[in-house]
């Protein structure tokens, strides 16, 4: 089976809770992460701080998110560890070539992330149309800028 795509390694873990006060001061305060930004999307129903391990093509985001609404879906706080980021080399062949395995993404496309980076999301749950999820984890695959796709390579 010959994959047009690489994963190259890790970009993002997230984090999610009710409060983002009680996860920064963990994150931030006792274990040194840098906040490096913020993100706030209605869309997605998320306030997040958006911190760092490492640097350059090194780095690791650790973002830490809070429901804008806990009613509401995506509901961020409802797995603590909400999602793992992957970089992968060329996003859209990865989804062409995912999708015609019967992998399943979740709704939304390729779009742009909080970073800046192209996302999208492989589904954590298999349907019968696509059986091929993430079983339980939900997965952001993220285009990787040319310098990190070089120092990953």
């Amino acid at each position: 089976m010959s994959r047009p795509f690489r994963v190259l390694g890790i970009q993002q873990i997230a984090i999610g809770g009710t409060s983002k006060d009680r996860l920064r001061r963990l994150w931030v305060d006792m274990l040194g992460l840098a906040v490096t930004g913020n993100f706030v999307s209605e869309r997605e129903n998320v306030d997040e701080d958006i911190c760092a391990i490492g640097s350059g093509a090194h780095k690791v985001e650790v973002d830490l998110m809070q429901p804008l609404d806990p009613e509401k879906k995506p509901a961020v706080h409802a797995t603590p560890l909400n999602h793992v980021g992957l970089w992968v080399d060329d996003l859209p062949k990865a989804v062409e070539w995912l999708t015609a395995q019967g992998v399943r993404f979740a709704p939304g496309g390729i779009r742009k992330g909080a970073a800046g980076h192209d996302i999208c999301f492989l589904h954590p749950k298999a349907s019968e149309e696509f059986p091929i999820a993430g079983e339980g984890v939900l997965i952001e695959l993220v285009q990787a800028p040319p310098e990190v796709i070089s120092a990953l390579s």
